[in-house]
């Protein structure tokens, strides 16, 4: 070609939540043994039942010909006006759909300037990540969550970053977070919102888990405490119901008037929908149905006792493992497992017999040779199980993440367990 077509930074975008499944599959077909996966998001491919009243939901919106009409660009008026009149603290018109959140994310970046960063938690999940990144064409800008502090963020990092930073412009928070499952307490948020009012910063919120914390008094919205500060909070649907195709999402905007330049910035970001026909009909169609469904508040307190006795249960699997810990999750469907690597050697190696999958193992750890990925691909070879290893979120921990959605309550027992043995056969 007469020009290099890759943009220079096409190289740092990854994504191992589902890069791991093509080597996962090429194991699968070679030592014909069932994979368990652990290392992406799906209540159905776990097995939780579809409840009737959500198909019945469904199928009763694709009756309906308007539900094959393209929606505007904003998205239907009558579910617009549902979310605003649940919360009266944002607008209508400060409410804009997208087709999943990844769109949202996708334009949210591109829409900034490219000296203009964000930072974000060091672990962050991979897409804000390498969307802020490629935007920038610049490493990432990240302020830590500590494990020893049940994954509270460092503050103090946070402010000196942002006060000797003149281009962080932005606070990313996700809460409750992916993927450590953290839920951050009022006060801690409130701090972060002190910081952006004295640097005079924007905030996003992906608040995408927002159902999904396990106790109601640690459920915090940023629409419940902040005022005065231009902030974004990412919502959508796709988590909250066992339907992970309905993948629609949507920004609500608060203080857009307070800040000409926020604004602005937001005016672009609808501009650049508007080149678009439409976001998706169906799931955003329903939502005010489901919403205001007795069904939708029984099904979120069920598939919140499941997550919380999964993560007890994690808890007590690992707590006598000095090799690694477990912060409990408070919220979403993950659990981080840190390595203590003062009570590890990282120089471990497997004699894996089958020739073919040692080679795939080997040249996927040969140029990455961070410890918690080779753990990964090692315990993927000999166990056949697939989940994720931490640093590809960006991450300086080594760690690794698996979910709480396994319907199957002895099957995730037994899997948790084979983990723990792995890793005890390894350093005992």
């Amino acid at each position: 070609m007469r020009k290099d077509l890759l943009h220079v930074w096409s190289t740092k975008l990854s994504y191992e939540i589902r890069e791991i499944v093509d080597v996962a599959k090429k194991i699968q077909e070679i030592n014909k043994k069932e994979i368990i996966w652990e290392n992406i998001w799906d209540p159905v491919e776990k097995w939780e039942k579809i409840p009737n009243w959500l198909k019945n939901t469904v199928i009763d919106a694709c009756k309906k010909d308007e539900v094959y009409w393209y929606s505007p660009t904003r998205w239907l008026e009558k579910t617009l006006e549902f979310l605003a009149k649940k919360n009266d603290k944002v607008k209508k018109d400060d409410i804009l759909f997208f087709n999943w959140l990844w769109d949202a994310i996708s334009k949210v970046y591109k829409s900034l300037s490219s000296t203009s960063r964000v930072i974000w938690p060091n672990p962050a999940y991979s897409t804000h990540s390498s969307a802020e990144a490629a935007h920038a064409w610049s490493e990432h800008i990240t302020y830590k969550l500590d494990p020893n502090n049940n994954w509270n963020p460092d503050l103090v990092e946070l402010e000196n970053k942002v006060k000797y930073n003149p281009n962080i412009v932005w606070i990313l928070v996700v809460n409750p977070d992916n993927p450590t499952g953290a839920v951050f307490k009022k006060e801690v948020l409130e701090k972060i919102i002190d910081i952006a009012r004295e640097y005079n910063l924007f905030v996003i919120f992906d608040e995408i888990y927002e159902k999904l914390t396990y106790n109601k008094e640690d459920r915090v919205l940023l629409s419940d405490i902040i005022w005065d500060v231009p902030w974004f909070s990412m919502k959508g649907i796709s988590k909250e119901l066992p339907w992970p195709w309905a993948r629609c999402g949507w920004i609500e905007v608060y203080n857009k008037d307070k800040d000409k330049n926020f604004s602005d910035y937001i005016d672009s970001i609808l501009a650049s929908k508007m080149l678009e026909v439409c976001s998706t009909t169906l799931p955003q169609y329903v939502i005010p149905q489901i919403y205001d469904s007795k069904e939708f508040q029984e099904s979120l307190k069920n598939r919140i006792e499941k997550y919380k006795q999964r993560a007890d249960k994690a808890e007590e699997i690992f707590k006598d493992c000095k090799y690694v810990s477990v912060v409990k999750p408070k919220g979403a469907f993950y659990l981080s497992v840190v390595f203590n690597l003062d009570n590890i050697k990282q120089d471990f190696d497997f004699d894996i017999n089958i020739t073919e999958i040692k080679d795939i193992v080997l040249k996927k750890i040969w140029d990455n040779s961070r410890f918690d990925r080779k753990f990964c691909y090692y315990l993927l070879a000999i166990k056949s199980i697939c989940i994720v290893p931490l640093s590809s979120f960006n991450s300086t921990y080594d760690w690794f993440r698996v979910t709480l959605l396994e319907d199957d309550f002895e099957k995730y027992k037994n899997t948790l367990n084979d983990i723990k043995n792995f890793i005890e056969e390894i350093w005992k």
